[in-house]
């Protein structure tokens, strides 16, 4: 292999049959100190090449960034502490490191069982405890929320999604389980709108997206007995419309959260109506239709989880076991399989959070 430069901005390759170039190779942690616009390595704990632009690591892909919906900030926010108090803590972390969160402000309500969605720049927490109130932060900053507006319908065990334009918020229950889809244009404020309904009423229900699709999966169709599904629906965000079946996750089971890198959804956790909970993670193609597939598991079997992505990475944050709530996050590489492993843990124990990201 030969190569040449023809000017200072410009070096080009010549190459012929088999020959190929190395990239710097180390972990995340061995990223170097002073990095300058348009260096580029290959990130052996992400397994993706990465290229430093405008003060940050991105991944380079078919797309160089994240979606817009996606960003490397997490944000864990509401919930219900062991023995007690429903909380309005809201933590954030870093998606591509590993390490404990870090107090970002609180909601304006204590709430147990909200929906979150986000943009690269907002994240927007709707509902819980039977309220029908939206949330939003600016996730680049740290503080406490201010007012959106207010959802169609007061629930609590809701999920969203987002293409980085419109916010969902599906599912739920008002005592009884809920078909209600609401959307928001998230970078405005004021009331959600009427989108459609899902093919199954449904709370404790789990979401995530591409930037055309969103899917609802599992949730318990009847709260009193705690019946749950294994439905996947799915509706294409830019268009009001009730939602249309997927297909199936691998086991019924309400509960679940879940993320996705744009792509490939993943759901994980649950609880399974007969069984108890489920350390499963499953995950999808958004694109197409089809039952799930098997990922691999979940460092413990929890529900009420909370999870996002940056579009590399999903974690999962905090749930319940049989025995006391958590505050463990998991973490994944969402284009492979496998079992995911412990990337630190939540500000507080608690369960019925509701988790996105941003920038």
């Amino acid at each position: 292999m030969a190569f040449s430069s023809t000017s200072l901005e410009e070096l080009t390759f010549d190459t012929t049959g088999d020959e190929e170039f190395g990239l710097p190779a180390g972990s995340t942690a061995d990223r170097p100190a002073s990095p300058s616009n348009g260096n580029m390595r290959y990130n052996t704990d992400e397994s993706v090449v990465e290229a430093y632009i405008n003060g940050e690591w991105v991944q380079v892909s078919s797309s160089a960034y994240p979606p817009p919906f996606l960003g490397n900030r997490g944000l864990f926010g509401g919930g219900l502490a062991f023995g007690g108090p429903t909380l309005n803590t809201i933590d954030y972390i870093a998606i591509d490191t590993t390490g404990n969160a870090t107090d970002f402000g609180d909601l304006l309500n204590v709430v147990n069982g909200p929906g979150a969605c986000s943009n690269r720049t907002r994240g927007l927490f709707a509902g819980g405890s039977g309220l029908n109130n939206i949330n939003y932060v600016t996730i680049a900053t740290t503080g406490n929320a201010v007012d959106f507006g207010d959802l169609t319908v007061a629930r609590s065990g809701l999920a969203g999604c987002s293409d980085g334009d419109y916010g969902l918020f599906g599912g739920g229950s008002t005592g009884s389980a809920s078909n209600v889809i609401d959307y928001v244009t998230i970078d405005t404020t004021g009331n959600a709108s009427d989108f459609g309904d899902l093919t199954v009423a449904r709370g404790d229900i789990s979401s995530c997206s591409s930037e055309t699709r969103g899917l609802f999966g599992g949730g318990v169709t009847n709260p009193a007995t705690g019946a749950s599904t294994n439905i996947i629906d799915y509706v294409t965000i830019q268009t009001t419309g009730n939602a249309t079946d997927f297909g199936d996750l691998t086991v019924s089971r309400s509960a679940p959260s879940s993320s996705s890198d744009g792509s490939r959804g993943v759901f994980g956790g649950g609880f399974e109506f007969g069984s108890g909970r489920v350390n499963t993670i499953d995950y999808v193609t958004i694109a197409t239709t089809g039952n799930a597939t098997d990922f691999g598991d979940l460092t413990g079997s929890i529900r009420l989880s909370a999870s996002s992505s940056n579009g590399t990475r999903a974690v999962f944050g905090g749930g319940d076991t049989s025995s006391t709530y958590i505050n463990v996050i998991d973490s994944i590489t969402i284009q492979t399989t496998g079992n995911a492993t412990d990337f630190g843990d939540l500000t507080v124990a608690r369960r019925g959070l509701a988790s996105c990201s941003g920038d």
